[in-house]
């Protein structure tokens, strides 16, 4: 072993025997931003290597060298570095590779002269009044030394000037004020970035303080905060003025004040009188201290019921005609407009309350003195019932009571009691036993013998048992479905028993649910029709339902025309199974989604060319809804056409939340799990970093206004998902679609930014399209309607005129058959409203033009993206 190696390395001495460079690198010093040239030469053997360049022990391997034969068995090596730097300082060498040997040049330092460079600037600070701090520069660079100044608001500080680095100190500032540092050396000077220094001060006081809400003893205030002292807030404090509870010993007018944590801006007052006019001012602090208080806003709380009982309820009996009497409610009481009261009379028959809208007395008749009578007397007003008063009995009934009452022994009562509870107690302890015996193994022994006499009877009774009969329906409640104690709260006053609904016939179907109409049945006994999102009952789970229901809860909180608004939510019992299927109740949208109404006036039987006008007022109502859902600090994360539904007016409402989110703080929310998400119509920031606001909301906005204008097309045509990355990040946008004004265009093109914080707000949006719609010339536009001829049978459907809401969004539009339209009757034609039949055997009808463009615009754009 020991022979083969040296073999090996006196092999390899021969390979490389001389074999050497003759010429190498040496130092070198250039200004800042020239070229730079090194050359190495090689000598040796005819066969010669590759010549590799290092820079500080590690090989360049982008470099700008070139090799060149100078003979047989020498070649000569040239490494250019062009505009050097500073990070091109270094040692360079040349090293040749020989069966594994390796033959290193001599090294030589580069030397970059130049300005200094800075590797620490002074930063940002916020600071107390008249307290010292301390601001950091250094800088370094050839040639040395690098000398520090600093500059005080643009002034010169000369006792500063010292080698870096250098450490200001500060004693204190009394306002904002700017600092910077110059860097010398034998090049010259080099200036760093302003520094602001903010002097920490007590906030502004509160603006913009509003009533959002009020009770019978409560008020919801929500306010702003314009300027907070360059100190983050810690609390507000709200001081009230509720008359009746104003201490007459002070002289202020403050009745009670209370202290509570900020953000979010808004609080519940608790603890008002009712029916009163109240008053409300708000100041908040930060570490510096309190703001000044801002301008009493005075609200009056709703009607209460009364808080006392009727006093000195009487009676006279006439002989047929009992007589009930009592004292008016003093005003102190009553907490509102006294709306009357209601008498309860209790006899044998029955309770009947008797309402007394006027006066304080009330007559009982028939009245039968032999039988057993009561009543009792309350206050109303529109807060509600007062408490009632003592239950009074005639005067005869009241002595007879009193003489029948028997006289009560309670020592065989007690001995009673402690009996049956130990009897209880013993019966459970027996129950117990046996079943945990039958728990684990069954009743198994019986002492009973078998029929023959010969051994024991083994038995054996099932822990559980199951009724084959019929389905078992468990009620369906929100405690059965499994979901979260807040996402109850928020739903339990919009809940309706599924008793109030008649579910009908289904409307759309999708991957993960369908759409059915129902009719909700009202208390006057009129109904009203509805939509009716639940999901697929075999997929159905309760990370499924609570993500399901977060949407009806995310749809409660707002009101607006041109969002849609939820009606409520309805639980689905199901036999034999313990989840039931959430329902979400919905408006009936007439004319269903705006993208099916586009496609349909392009490609339907009779194309239709929907007027400009008609257009703007679309992308204007859509503004409109999403200017409100901003002011209310969500964020929609999925606006397009396919989601904004038309109603009977053909006003256009966005909906489907099934993606929004609410900014509780700071201004974006980040995606942080799989999620199916619709690539082009978020946002580029979105793409990359899966960050939305509401500026990604507008970027949404700008594609949705694309569709309008180009009827329903879908957008960027020919770019495949997977590349539009890289198209929207080259620069690309979307291009004009025909008949569409440059004006149009260019405020579609605004919200595509790259910049999102320079694209234009919703408020902006919305008053620039309807200048737009103003600047039009006055034309009388008559009410657009597709018509299509169904007399040969073609395309014929069961659908009727009020089954007219396309599809309402269950994660995939559930558009299978557009040649099946949701239509009225008349003679020979029909009116479309929109596509409609979702028919099983959809897939052996022939697919027209518009039914392709339908369904492949609702996959395409959407994929699986990971975040």
């Amino acid at each position: 072993m020991i022979a083969v190696s040296c073999l090996t390395i006196a092999f390899l001495l021969h390979l490389t025997w001389g074999l050497d460079f003759v010429v190498g690198p040496t130092n070198l010093t250039i200004s800042l931003g020239l070229n730079a040239q090194m050359r190495c030469q090689l000598k040796g053997v005819s066969r010669l290597p590759t010549i590799h360049w290092l820079k500080d022990g590690k090989e360049l391997h982008n470099a700008d060298f070139t090799s060149v034969p100078l003979g047989e068995d020498e070649v000569l090596s040239v490494i250019r570095l062009r505009e050097v730097q500073q990070t091109d300082m270094g040692w360079y060498w040349c090293m040749a590779i020989v069966q594994g040997v390796h033959i290193n040049s001599k090294k030589a330092f580069l030397t970059v002269e130049g300005l200094p460079y800075f590797t620490i600037q002074p930063q940002d600070m916020y600071v107390f009044k008249d307290e010292p701090f301390n601001l950091t520069c250094a800088a370094t660079g050839r040639p040395k030394p690098t000398e520090i100044l600093w500059k005080i608001a643009g002034v010169l500080v000369e006792e500063t000037w010292n080698e870096s680095p250098s450490v200001l100190t500060v004693k204190g500032i009394e306002s904002q004020t700017t600092f910077t540092c110059e860097a010398h050396n034998a090049k010259g000077v080099a200036v760093s970035r302003t520094a602001s220094v903010y002097v920490k001060v007590s906030p502004d006081k509160p603006t913009k303080l509003r009533i959002d809400d009020q009770t019978s003893n409560s008020v919801s205030v929500s306010w702003a905060v314009t300027f907070n002292g360059f100190s983050s807030l810690h609390n507000c404090t709200a001081q009230v003025f509720d008359p009746n509870k104003l201490n007459v010993s002070s002289n202020t007018n403050v009745s009670f004040e209370v202290t509570f944590p900020v953000p979010p801006y808004s609080y519940t007052i608790r603890g008002l009188s009712p029916f009163t006019t109240c008053g409300v001012r708000l100041r908040c602090s930060n570490e510096v201290g309190p703001s000044e208080f801002s301008e009493w806003t005075h609200f009056r709380t709703s009607e209460g019921a009364p808080s006392a009982s009727p006093k000195n309820v009487t009676y006279s009996y006439n002989g047929s005609l009992l007589v009930i009497q009592w004292n008016e409610l003093p005003a102190r009481d009553i907490h509102g407009i006294l709306l009357g009261y209601v008498v309860e009379w209790s006899r044998p028959e029955g309770k009947k309350e008797i309402p007394v809208d006027t006066g304080t007395q009330a007559i009982l008749h028939p009245f039968d003195p032999s039988e057993k009578h009561s009543f009792r007397v309350c206050a109303l007003t529109a807060g509600g019932r007062g408490p009632w008063s003592a239950p009074a009995l005639p005067l005869g009934q009241e002595q007879e009571s009193r003489r029948q009452r028997p006289r009560i022994s309670w020592a065989p009562l007690i001995i009673g009691i402690l009996c049956a509870v130990l009897t209880l107690i013993s019966v459970l302890l027996v129950v117990y036993h046996i079943r945990k015996k039958e728990m684990q193994f069954g009743a198994a022994f019986a002492p009973a013998s078998a029929p023959d006499g010969v051994g024991q009877v083994v038995q054996y009774r099932a822990g559980r048992s199951y009724n084959r009969r019929g389905a078992m329906r468990i009620e369906a409640t929100f405690d059965t479905l499994g979901i979260s104690d807040g996402l109850k709260q928020k739903l339990e006053d919009i809940f309706i028993h599924e008793k109030q609904l008649e579910l009908g016939r289904t409307l759309g179907r999708g991957e993960f649910g369908s759409v059915k109409e129902a009719y909700l049945k009202m208390e006057d006994g009129s109904t009203q029709k509805l939509a009716v999102k639940m999901l697929k009952t075999e997929i159905s789970a309760p990370g499924d339902n609570e993500e399901f229901l977060r949407e009806a809860a995310c749809m409660k909180e707002f009101d607006h025309p041109n969002v849609i608004k939820i009606i409520g939510v309805s639980l689905q019992s199901r036999p034999h199974r313990r989840l039931p299927v959430p329902m979400v109740l919905l408006p009936f949208m007439k004319h269903g989604d705006l993208r099916t109404y586009l496609v349909l006036s392009r490609l339907g039987d009779q194309p239709v060319e929907v007027p400009f006008r008609t257009l703007l007022n679309f992308m204007i109502d859509i503004a409109k809804g999403m200017e409100y859902l901003s002011s209310k600090n969500f964020i929609h994360r999925d606006l397009a056409t396919r989601n904004c539904m038309l109603d009977q007016d053909m006003r256009v409402c966005v909906a489907d939340f099934g993606l929004s989110r609410k900014l509780y703080s700071g201004d974006y929310y980040r995606q942080g799990s799989m999620s199916k998400l619709p690539v082009k119509w978020i946002a580029l920031e979105s793409l990359a970093d899966n960050v939305y606001t509401v500026y990604s909301d507008v970027w949404s906005f700008g594609v949705t206004m694309w569709e309008i204008a180009a009827r329903g097309q879908t957008p960027y045509p020919g770019v495949e998902n997977a590349e539009l990355y890289d198209y929207l990040i080259s620069g690309q946008r979307l291009k004009q679609p025909p008949n569409c004004t440059d004006e149009l265009y260019h405020l579609m093109h605004s919200c595509w930014h790259a910049e999102p914080k320079l694209r234009p707000t919703f408020e902006s949006l919305r008053g620039s399209l309807e200048n737009l719609l103003t600047g039009l010339s006055p034309v009388t536009e008559q009410h657009q309607h597709f018509y299509m001829n169904l007399q040969n049978g073609a395309g014929a459907s069961e659908c009727n005129p009020d089954h007219s809401m396309a599809c309402w969004q269950v994660d995939q539009q559930c558009l299978d058959n557009v040649e099946a339209p949701a239509v009225s009757d008349t003679a020979d034609y029909r009116y479309v409203t929109a596509p409609l039949s979702l028919m099983e055997d959809a897939e052996d009808n022939t697919a027209s033009e518009a039914e392709d463009h339908l369904h492949d615009g609702q996959l395409e754009g959407e994929v699986i993206i990971r975040l």
